[in-house]
């Protein structure tokens, strides 16, 4: 029989699961996996490792191979002996024993304990985690000490590890349910409602407070108040269950279920906030862009972009509708839709994805117009402010606004120019996309701004890009985008009044703006010419730069941040700036 582990021995990870294959082994833990193959000797090899991982006895047959107790496979026949050659097998064993440790799916054992199930499945050192859980003794607060919630609650943290005590809590409304431990105290609270709850990330007690009354408003507005909770008994002990893990988690340090390295709709820096609704009974974590939390950076890419508008479009937590294809047609140009506060909005691009950030960011200006004055230009303009995802990209389209608003005095670009303009792909794709469609060619006119900026007219659309094949392929997307809109208009009014109004349809269209996300981060082959939208968003990408500094010596602009005045539009406001969006208004020109 072995000798009893010193402290720090490795254990494999309470919970892995091994699955012998003919050549290898199969292993699987709480989010991670291994798969070790190319020798059939592989198997007998675990036998050894897996008696020493569980202090197990040896076959005094055979030296070095697990016994029943091991739970190890009987080795297929004709395998190699792996006993013989000590060292090499020692080599082997090591080797294979890193591989686990790289794959966290070993913990070292101290103090003679064995890990317990938890936290000895997730926590890097088991120990002190159980230690940091029993020095936790949390505090549950309910209105009413008898609230079944509650008690449920209790027991999960007693099923964790924890010594709970339960406490009357007056300020409490009933449903609400908050627990308090450790020291510097966190807290995790809970609502419990006949039609849903959910449960708040972890943080101090008295954000905890502030945000059980936040997302009791907008998730459970109409709650029963002062009467208690109905709902069915299987949502209380998923609520309580999922209370007593954030905040056992948050005590020992573990990772919190919501950590949005886990899940990529989940953002870093933002809340993760618990879900739960009873038809039918589910729970899934949301992101909370309008919850407390620091400024973020710009998004670096065009994905991370958009993962964050799907922040801030969450159905239930976001604060805008977010934009989506739905059963648009995606040709000739990509095309996605979302409500604004002034009707629908049909957005357009060469791709889906870039169609979604510009129907995102024109969505969030309207939707600052309709929540403060500030933010909204004069009856029927648009509004003053600028979104961006990032100051570049608000810069960007802010100046093409104003440009398109009062363009200075142009040349016209002559023949020569327009016969390279002509032959550009991507300027001839989409002005002969357009022609189909009208059934005839669009009228076109070019004029050169400055060195760097084209002004362009096609089919009544306008765009300004640092060339004319630019500004002539981003102009015909927009008349593209324009007639996509006009075949919806007017869309019948949902509500119940039969005399109502239709609801307008409006449009906006990509610009150059956006290029430089698309082509962050991505390393085109030789071989990709401008014909393809890669190559051609690589192009806008390098030409932004310039354009926006003839831009600014045409318009003069000047922009500044904008700054909300009441509630509603601090809400926004602290959402996009969680989110890393900008939002810019032009300098003199504020009320």
């Amino acid at each position: 029989m072995t000798a009893e582990p010193d402290a720090g021995q490795p254990r494999l990870r309470p919970g892995v699961a091994v699955t012998p294959l003919r050549e290898g082994l199969h292993l699987r833990g709480r989010g991670t996996s291994l798969t070790l193959e190319g020798s059939r000797a592989l198997p007998a090899l675990w036998e050894v490792l897996s008696a020493r991982l569980a202090d197990a006895p040896a076959d005094a047959t055979h030296p070095g191979r697990a016994g029943p107790a091991a739970g190890g496979p009987e080795p297929a026949p004709g395998t190699p002996d792996t006993t013989a050659g000590h060292p090499k097998l020692e080599a082997a064993l090591a080797t294979v024993t890193a591989r686990l440790r790289e794959h966290d799916l070993l913990v070292d054992r101290f103090d003679g304990a064995e890990p317990p199930p938890w936290p000895g499945s997730v926590a890097e050192r088991p120990g002190d985690a159980v230690a940091a859980i029993a020095a936790a003794h949390p505090v549950v607060l309910v209105a009413d000490p008898e609230d079944g919630t509650a008690l449920a609650v209790a027991r999960a943290l007693a099923r964790g590890g924890a010594a709970p005590t339960v406490r009357a809590d007056a300020s409490l409304p009933v449903g609400q349910v908050l627990v308090v431990a450790g020291e510097p105290s966190v807290a995790v609270g809970l609502r419990c409602d006949p039609d849903g709850g959910f449960v708040t990330a972890p943080a101090g007690p008295a954000r905890t407070r502030a945000d059980l009354a936040a997302l009791t408003e907008r998730l459970l507005p109409d709650s029963g108040r002062g009467q208690g909770s109905s709902a069915p008994r299987a949502l209380p002990l998923l609520l309580a269950a999922a209370t007593a893990q954030r905040l056992l988690c948050a005590v020992a340090g573990l990772p919190d279920p919501g950590d949005p390295a886990d899940n990529p709709r989940l953002l870093p820096g933002r809340p993760a906030v618990l879900v739960a609704d009873t038809r039918p009974l589910r729970a899934e974590h949301h992101p909370w862009a309008a919850g407390p939390g620091p400024v973020a950076a710009p998004p670096e890419d065009l994905e991370a972009a958009l993962r964050r508008v799907a922040a801030l479009g969450d159905p239930r937590l976001g604060v805008f509708d977010a934009p989506s294809p739905g059963d648009l047609p995606q040709l000739p140009a990509a095309l996605v839709s979302c409500r604004t506060p002034d009707g629908l909005l049909v957005a357009g691009a060469a791709r889906t994805d870039l169609a979604r950030l510009t129907g995102a960011v024109r969505t969030l200006e309207l939707r600052l117009a309709a929540v403060d004055p500030e933010a909204a230009g004069a009856t029927g303009a648009a509004p003053r402010v600028t979104v961006g995802a990032g100051p570049a990209h608000a810069l960007g389209r802010a100046l093409r606004r104003a440009t398109l608003a009062a363009p200075r005095a142009s040349t016209q670009v002559g023949a020569a120019s327009e016969g390279r303009w002509r032959e550009h792909p991507q300027a001839q794709h989409w002005t002969t996309a357009l022609a189909r469609r009208l059934g005839h060619d669009p009228a076109v006119t070019v004029r050169r701004l400055a060195d760097s900026a084209v002004l362009a007219t096609v089919g009544g659309s306008r765009a300004v890009e640092a060339t004319a094949a630019d500004a002539v392929a981003v102009a015909a997307l927009a008349a593209l985008t324009r007639l996509a809109a006009d075949d919806l208009d007017p869309v019948p009014d949902p509500g119940p009044a039969r005399d109502r109004a239709p609801a307008r349809v409006h449009h906006t269209a990509f610009s150059g703006a956006a290029a430089p996300l698309a082509a962050a981060g991505r390393d085109l082959p030789d071989w990709v010419d401008e014909g393809w939208t890669g190559r051609w968003l690589a192009g806008l990408a390098d030409r932004e730069a310039h354009l926006q500094a003839a831009l600014h010596d045409l318009t003069e602009l000047r922009t500044t941040p904008w700054q909300p005045r009441d509630a509603a539009a601090h809400r926004l406001a602290d959402a996009l700036a969680g989110c890393g969006f900008t939002v810019l208004v032009p300098e003199g020109d504020r009320r």
